[in-house]
């Protein structure tokens, strides 16, 4: 493998973050602060408890997955779009670089990036309610495969998009709304039956519930079954991405 060129395109989106550290600090931080303003302080006041969880703390998890999901989406897409924009793509394509290499150093800046701002997001949230992580190995395989897996999606959308507008087609009419119906600030046992039934048809739903159950052992579903569909989802995503490279989907042409 060669590391010499992962390490390469790692270090160069890494660098990105670091040139804007003020933005990709405060956007988190503030999000946070109006989220707690208007769920923890508006609803939380009517709300005293979910699962024997004070709502305060059980938006928690969900605010995170809120966050994690939208920058994992965001990083990774714009990290491989602009070389296509710009026409770079064909340099990286002719270096001795595979695509799983290429792969790795885009995916795993974004999902680095991500996993740094859920890190702050969650330090944050700390300083309004007493937080309990009964799990943190869970927390955090939860947390990286999330990461991960929708940093590989971002990527896909990337190579996908053909114009700025549509790198955020899917995540403001896809994905922000499956986070807010998928129970990041509700638990779906609070919906009348046929609207329960019909949230688990959302893979949201699986995500923030696996991850929701790391924190105080509270979930909507079972954990097996949150672990399976997030590999099931990152598996997926691989195979997409190995598609589009063997075939050159927006690459070649």
């Amino acid at each position: 493998m060669n590391l010499r060129g992962v390490s390469a395109i790692y270090k160069f989106e890494m660098s990105r973050t670091f040139r804007t550290i003020g933005q990709s600090l405060a956007s988190p931080i503030l999000s946070t602060i109006l989220y707690f303003i208007v769920f923890g302080s508006a609803i939380g006041s009517r709300i005293t408890d979910v699962d024997g969880v004070s709502y305060g703390a059980f938006i928690v998890p969900g605010l995170i997955m809120l966050t994690v999901l939208s920058q994992s989406i965001s990083n990774a897409s714009f990290g491989i779009y602009f070389p296509r924009f710009s026409g770079t793509i064909y340099e990286m394509l002719s270096a001795p670089l595979s695509f799983v290499e290429m792969v790795l150093g885009y995916v795993g800046a974004a999902a680095t990036k991500s996993m740094m701002i859920g890190l702050i997001v969650l330090a944050t949230a700390g300083f309004f309610v007493d937080l309990e992580i009964k799990h943190p190995i869970w927390m955090l395989f939860f947390l990286t495969t999330t990461c991960i897996t929708f940093s590989l999606l971002g990527f896909i959308i990337g190579i996908w998009a053909d114009g700025f507008e549509k790198l955020q087609l899917i995540p403001l009419l896809v994905i922000t709304p499956l986070t807010f119906l998928g129970g990041s600030f509700y638990s779906i046992s609070m919906l009348p039956d046929i609207w329960q039934k019909i949230s688990l048809l959302n893979p949201v739903v699986y995500l923030v519930s696996g991850f929701r159950w790391s924190f105080y052992e509270s979930s909507d579903v079972s954990l097996g079954v949150s672990v399976t569909m997030i590999l099931v989802f990152l598996s997926l995503c691989i195979g997409i991405i190995a598609w589009i490279f063997k075939t050159g989907y927006r690459l070649k042409n």
